[in-house]
C-alpha cells in the first residue's frame, strides 16, 4: 500500500489548481509534479479524497490511457500544456463593484 501524504498542508486554492490541472486533457502529470510535488500517484489520491466518487471514476476512466496525460506518451508536435487563452482570472468571475 502506498503512504498516504498529508493534503491538509496544501491550501484550497492550491488543491483547486491540481484538481483543475488533473482534469485538462492537456496537462500532463508532470507539470502537477514540477508546479506542486505531487507524483501521478498523489494526485490520483488527492482526487479520490476530494471528488465525489461517481466524479473520480468518471476522471479515472478520461485519464486512463489518455497520452496527453504523459510527457513521454505524447507527440513532440505538442510543445505546451495549455492553450494560451485556458488560464483566466478570477475563473471569470467578475469582480462586484
Amino acid at each position: 500500500m502506498r503512504p498516504k501524504i498529508a493534503f491538509s498542508t496544501l491550501g484550497p486554492v492550491a488543491k483547486s489548481r491540481i484538481i483543475e490541472m488533473a482534469w485538462e486533457d492537456r496537462t500532463p502529470f508532470e507539470a502537477i509534479n514540477d508546479e506542486f510535488g505531487l507524483s501521478e500517484q498523489h494526485v490520483i489520491q488527492l482526487m479520490r479524497s476530494e471528488l465525489k466518487p461517481n466524479s473520480f471514476r468518471n476522471w479515472r476512466a478520461r485519464v486512463s490511457g489518455r497520452t496527453t496525460k504523459h510527457k513521454a506518451l505524447r507527440s513532440e508536435d505538442i510543445i505546451r500544456g495549455y492553450a494560451p487563452a485556458q488560464y483566466k482570472p478570477n475563473h471569470g468571475l467578475k469582480k462586484r463593484v
